[in-house]
């Protein structure tokens, strides 16, 4: 399966002493005013009267929903960015109070789906730049120190920036299984790039040229293998719903031979079994995403054609 990051929930916490630290401090960011940040000539302006000391001229849109247990982490690791704005899917715990302490913009929005979600974040943003994050992401010290020296001079030549990202899950930082270095398009312009792809696995879409990084985003995704499992259900219904939506066709053959092949090439092809049980287990985790997205589809079409 997948390594879908909601942003929407409480992940696995950073182990003691093994992940790099995010910076201490606040992210120092400018409170919201009543003009919204929908890129307007006044909205640019105050994104470029926020140059304050070091900071970068960028936009960070986060999406989160009760997630108080991720959030500040997630913060606190991007204290060089001008402008921290955390979009609120409907929480029911302290998430918006502990954003809104942490300095960041606060927006609402009932959540509808990831694209949607995180496109609606950009909206909100004032800077030309932005950089998208989920919940329970974090910027690690050499990407923060990358991110930065991008900028210096002027703004960057690219129109987006992809990086690596590396996933901490069952006690370890995850090598293979296609998990890492799962590189991911974060860091863009806003006019240049929009997020496409089908829910839950968003990715953005930008035009122009495109440039790498090599500092990592952190990735603490699943709280254990109880809320993984918890989450794949949750995935794999929207999954069947949307190609229920397209109007997908279901080959009784991949539907046989899609769930084995995911496990072989999770396991054996992309190095699963370097992580140990833990590489074994994931791999068996991704066969199964693929036969639960399968089954539910089929029994969707099932249900439309008895009405």
């Amino acid at each position: 399966m997948g390594r879908p990051g909601t942003g929407a929930g409480s992940g696995a916490r950073p182990p003691p002493g093994r992940t790099p630290a995010p910076a201490s401090g606040r992210a120092r960011v400018r409170k919201a005013t009543a003009d919204p940040g929908t890129g307007s000539p006044r909205a640019r302006l105050e994104c470029d009267a926020m140059a304050a000391g070091d900071q970068v001229p960028l936009s960070v849109c986060i999406i989160a929903q009760d997630a108080e247990s991720q959030l500040e982490a997630c913060v606190r690791s991007v204290p060089f960015a001008r402008e921290v704005v955390v979009l609120d899917g409907g929480s029911c715990d302290r998430t918006m109070d502990l954003a809104r302490s942490l300095g960041a913009r606060v927006e609402q929005r009932p959540f509808d789906g990831f694209v949607s979600q995180k496109n609606a974040a950009l909206s909100h943003a004032r800077c030309d730049w932005v950089l998208s994050l989920d919940a329970d992401e974090r910027i690690s010290e050499p990407l923060q120190h990358e991110i930065t020296a991008l900028f210096q001079g002027g703004a960057p030549a690219a129109a987006g920036y992809d990086m690596p990202r590396r996933a901490y899950h069952l006690g370890r930082w995850i090598r293979g299984g296609g998990w890492y270095p799962d590189h991911k398009l974060r860091l863009f312009r806003r006019d240049r790039g929009r997020f496409g792809g089908e829910d839950p696995h968003d990715r953005v879409l930008v035009d122009g040229p495109v440039g790498r990084l090599h500092g990592d985003i952190l990735h603490y995704p699943y709280q254990d293998l109880f809320d993984h499992i918890t989450r794949m259900d949750r995935y794999t219904s929207r999954a069947a719903h949307a190609s229920l939506a397209q109007g997908r066709r279901l080959p009784l053959l991949r539907m046989l031979a899609q769930p084995p092949l995911r496990f072989l090439k999770a396991y054996l092809l992309r190095g699963g079994f370097r992580d140990g049980r833990a590489g074994f287990v994931l791999a068996c985790m991704a066969s199964m995403y693929e036969l639960m997205r399968y089954a539910k589809l089929w029994e969707l079409q099932r249900q439309a054609r008895e009405r």
